[in-house]
C-alpha cells in the first residue's frame, strides 16, 4: 500500500493540508502511521478524504459527514448510507428549469415598464418581481431569470391572462405554499413513525437502511397521487356547490312569469 506525507495526500485529494488536519481534529480521518516525527498516510486515508469532499460538495456539514462515516465504520455498506442520503436530497420534481429574458419577465410581472428602465437595477427594486421571486416563480440569474418550476410558472401566467390580478395570484400562491407544507409534514410524520425514526440518533445503528431508503422513495409518488386525487374531488364538489348556489339565486331573481310578445299576425 502506498504511503503519503500530508502535503502529498492533500495534493492527490485536491484539498489543502489545513483541511486534512481539520478532518483529523474532528475525528473524520484516522491518524497517520508515525515514523519518527513524520506521519504517513495510505490509500484508505485518500479514499476517505475524497468521500468527505464529495459529501461537502452536496451540502453536508462536517457533523453530518461524521455521522455517516460512523455508520460506515459500524458495519454499514457506505452505499446503503448514501442511499438514504440520496433519496433525501435528490429533487422530487423531474422538471428542468427554464430561462426567460428580462423583457419577457418584465412584460408579465411589471406591465408598462420599459426594459431600458430595468437596466442595471436589482429586481428587488420592483415589488412585483421581488414577490414573484419570494414565492419561487422566478429566480434572478444575473442577466436573465431562471424559472425553477415551469409548470408552476405557467399556472400563474394562465391565471393572469384570465384576468386575475397579480396581487391575488401571489396571495393564493402563498396560502397554497403554506397548505402544501402542512400536508408534506403529515406525510413525513407518517414515514418517520412507520420507519421508527423518532430518535434520529439511532439511524446510524440501523441494519435496515436499504428498506428505509425504499420507504422514503415510495413516499414521493404515493403522496403526490393522494393529493391529486383528493384535490380533484374537493375542487369538483366545492365548485359545483358554489356555482350551483349562485345559479339558483340568479334563477330565483328572474320574473316568475315572462309575458310572451304576441306574434305579428301579418297582413290579413
Amino acid at each position: 500500500m502506498d504511503s503519503y506525507r500530508i502535503d502529498d495526500l492533500a495534493r492527490m485529494a485536491d484539498t489543502t493540508v489545513r483541511n486534512v488536519r481539520a478532518f483529523q481534529e474532528r475525528g473524520l480521518l484516522p491518524p497517520p502511521r508515525m515514523k519518527g516525527r513524520t506521519g504517513y498516510y495510505d490509500d484508505s486515508h485518500l479514499a476517505r478524504i475524497r468521500v468527505i469532499g464529495n459529501l461537502q460538495e452536496r451540502g453536508f456539514t462536517l457533523a453530518s459527514i461524521g455521522e455517516m462515516l460512523s455508520a460506515w465504520e459500524s458495519g454499514h455498506n457506505l452505499a446503503d448510507v448514501l442511499g438514504v442520503e440520496r433519496v433525501l436530497t435528490e429533487p422530487w420534481s423531474g422538471e428542468e428549469p427554464e430561462y426567460l429574458s428580462i423583457s419577457e419577465v418584465v412584460e408579465i410581472f411589471v406591465p408598462g415598464l420599459v426594459e431600458d428602465d430595468f437596466a442595471g437595477k436589482s429586481p428587488e427594486l420592483f415589488p412585483m418581481l421581488a414577490r414573484a421571486e419570494e414565492l419561487g416563480f422566478i429566480r434572478w440569474a444575473g442577466d436573465r431569470f431562471e424559472v425553477p418550476s415551469p409548470r408552476l410558472f405557467r399556472v400563474g401566467v394562465e391565471l393572469h391572462a384570465a384576468g386575475v390580478p397579480l396581487s391575488s395570484i401571489y396571495d393564493i400562491a402563498g396560502e397554497l405554499r403554506a397548505d402544501c407544507a402542512t400536508i408534506a409534514d403529515r406525510f413525513v410524520a407518517l414515514a418517520v413513525k412507520q420507519a421508527d425514526l423518532e430518535d434520529p440518533s439511532q439511524l446510524a445503528a440501523r441494519a435496515d437502511l436499504p428498506e428505509i431508503a425504499k420507504l422514503i422513495a415510495r413516499l414521493r409518488p404515493l403522496g403526490m397521487e393522494a393529493i391529486q386525487g383528493m384535490l380533484a374531488q374537493e375542487l369538483h364538489a366545492r365548485i359545483q356547490a358554489a356555482f350551483s348556489d349562485r345559479i339558483e339565486t340568479f334563477l330565483d331573481l328572474l320574473p316568475k312569469e315572462v309575458p310572451l310578445t304576441p306574434k305579428d299576425p301579418g297582413p290579413s
